[in-house]
């Protein structure tokens, strides 16, 4: 087993203990997240989904210690998050790969400026994570001459060799055409299976979410609660085909009921919702 495999194993076990997040005062203020308790399980696969602007990157923020929650404590295998830390990465929505540097020293840039390892160690590991992710023959070339999709697996392997106890990931692969979308989830996959290492991966797609989870968060209508935590019990090493399985179909319809409620709650409010959501229960409803 590797470092990164035993590290994940023994710690990165978060917590969010009563939450609540109000953002501005007085008569701007806006209660974002009420209440809200679930666990990060540490070594699983933890996906995180709710209504288009309940509040899922504010909690992203919260657990990489970019924001200070307004009451209820957020913690890190029993410490209070206090701000950010490298045993907490995030990979974002947007590419975060510095344009001027070649994709090998964008990933070795964490181990270099830390000095965790010499730069011939930091160099083979990047090498071998840039393998994984079938970046090895791009090692030598600037992020302007990949693609989207290429990029994201940049980024992947960038995370990965910093070795956190936890990875944060917010929609990472939203925007990129269903093709790439499907070959990043393919990719991501082989590197947590590998490594088991603490996840919390946020999305708004309900057929990537049960295909990657371990434990489905499935989040309220802000002001924001946990609404139900299901097991998603799919074999691993996972594949595609286990989409076409009756245990697929039952957690995801399982799911759907979950987020159709929540879904019309936003409606009647008038706040954001996630529509595309709403859309898919009728089709289903309907047999479609």
């Amino acid at each position: 087993m590797n470092r990164a495999a035993t590290t994940s194993v023994r710690y990165g076990e978060m917590e969010f203990r009563d939450v609540g997040k109000v953002f501005g005062a007085g008569d701007r203020a806006r209660l974002v997240l009420d209440g809200c308790s679930f666990v990060v399980s540490r070594g699983k696969l933890n996906v995180l989904i709710g209504p288009s602007g309940c509040g899922k990157t504010t909690i992203v923020n919260l657990l990489a210690g970019y924001e200070r929650p307004t009451r209820g404590e957020v913690r890190l295998d029993g410490e209070p998050v206090r701000g950010p830390s490298s045993t907490r990465l995030v990979v974002f929505q947007e590419t975060a790969l510095f344009p001027w540097m070649r994709v090998l020293d964008n990933v070795t840039f964490g181990p270099s400026v830390r000095r965790t390892v010499d730069r011939r160690a930091a160099r083979a590991e990047a090498l071998r994570l840039l393998e994984r992710v079938g970046l090895r023959d791009f090692a030598h070339r600037y992020p302007i001459e990949l693609s989207g999709g290429m990029q994201r697996r940049a980024e992947l392997a960038r995370a990965m060799i910093n070795d956190p106890r936890v990875m944060l990931m917010d929609e990472p692969f939203r925007g990129l055409d269903a093709m790439t979308r499907q070959l990043m989830q393919e990719y991501y996959l082989r590197l947590f299976e590998e490594s088991s290492r603490t996840s919390l991966f946020v999305t708004s797609e309900l057929e990537e979410a049960i295909f990657l989870a371990d434990r489905l968060i499935i989040l309220t209508n802000r002001p924001t609660r946990v609404k139900k935590i299901m097991e998603v019990d799919l074999p691993r090493p996972r594949t595609y085909q286990a989409l076409a399985s009756p245990r697929y179909l039952a957690l995801k319809e399982e799911a759907l009921e979950a987020l159709h409620e929540e879904a019309l709650r936003a409606f009647a409010t008038g706040t954001a919702a996630a529509y595309d959501l709403v859309e898919a229960y009728r089709k289903r409803a309907s047999g479609g």
